[in-house]
């Protein structure tokens, strides 16, 4: 059998774009060349798409080609343009190294499914309603497991400052990384709160502070057969946990270290695998995704969020957590690979 010819996707015109480019360098790392012809596809902020030879944090300085992904399934592939005329290359599978705004919330997974290409990870309906955490927390809810209490405020729309019981978090409904999200203290903090967070959703959300630890716990897998690797903790020192908000986060953060495996009771650690998993099959994910909670005082956990398509970085959770686990990240691509070309072909 001949190698699979793997095309990945990374960048994007969100604000994620960086994150994004370092999560394809990972992989580009740990990828089996012996298994793998892979077709690199760099998306500018502008939105361009440009295949090239890999990805860097020069990517776009270097040997590139426009490219569009075929709609059409006859063509099956990417249709790489030079001077008025078109090369096809076939595909057999896609790894959509993106996250946020145009990658992680269906947009990208929509554009895959009228193509016909098999992709790996969630599908438009689960992406999207993980990147709405106003959706999750409602589906979350109505399946019996806990979430946070909140309040959705959209542009026609207000939240009176004074029913609120602080501290609160105010977050865009449909953004990741901790981009806009701040901790509001009393009611004077609130509108320049709500400001920041409008400037990356027309949707915000209003959300009461959990106390307790905060838990992840990456997936690997299909429906019943899941694979959880190890639960990890955020240490905080002060403030609250912002991930890819720092200069250079290779280098650590200033004001959080993770802990792999968690220092929690093995209780702890079981609850916090297996209510991830249910909330994974809740809400239909596939492929992979990272499901943070909290761990409160008294032993319960409460979702904080779902991740369908969690950073691949160096210094990320995900990678961190299947490693431990003993799932090095070439091992992760391979699988992820394998269950999609299965789901396709079951």
């Amino acid at each position: 059998m001949g190698k699979l010819k793997l095309g990945i996707i990374f960048g994007g015109s969100g604000e994620e774009h960086p994150v994004s480019v370092k999560s394809a360098v990972e992989v580009a790392k740990n990828l089996n060349l012996e298994k793998y012809d892979p077709y690199y596809i760099g998306i500018t902020l502008a939105g361009e798409w440009k295949l090239c030879d890999g990805p860097s944090a020069e990517w776009e300085s270097g040997d590139t080609r426009p490219v569009v992904l075929s709609p059409d399934r006859s063509a099956h592939g990417l249709l790489v343009l030079d001077e008025g005329k078109y090369e096809t290359i076939a595909l057999d599978v896609v790894l959509p190294v993106l996250h946020g705004k145009f990658g992680e919330d269906g947009a990208m997974q929509g554009l895959l499914e009228i193509s016909g290409i098999p992709y790996v990870g969630c599908d438009v309906q689960s992406s999207a309603l993980c990147m709405d955490k106003s959706l999750t927390y409602a589906v979350i809810r109505g399946a019996g497991i806990a979430t946070p209490n909140f309040w959705i405020v959209t542009s026609d729309n207000d939240v009176d400052a004074d029913k609120l019981t602080y501290p609160v978090f105010v977050k865009p409904a449909r953004s990741g990384s901790s981009f806009g999200v701040s901790k509001v203290s009393n009611k004077e903090e609130l509108a320049s709160a709500l400001e920041t967070a409008r400037e990356f959703d027309s949707k915000v959300l209003i959300e009461e502070a959990v106390v307790g630890s905060e838990i992840g716990c990456s997936i690997l897998g299909n429906g019943d057969d899941l694979f959880a690797g190890e639960v990890d903790r955020v240490a905080l020192t002060h403030g609250f946990f912002k991930i890819h908000q720092e200069e250079s986060p290779e280098t650590g953060s200033e004001n959080s270290s993770f802990i792999v495996p968690a220092d929690i009771p093995a209780e702890s650690r079981t609850l916090v695998q297996e209510t991830a998993k249910a909330i994974y099959r809740t809400l239909g994910c596939r492929g992979l995704a990272r499901v943070d909670l909290f761990l409160k005082e008294d032993g319960s956990v409460v979702l904080n969020e779902v991740n369908t398509l969690p950073g691949l970085t160096s210094y990320s959770r995900y990678p961190r957590m299947m490693a431990a686990a003993g799932l090095p990240l070439g091992e992760v691509v391979d699988r992820l690979v394998a269950l999609t070309l299965a789901g396709r072909n079951g």
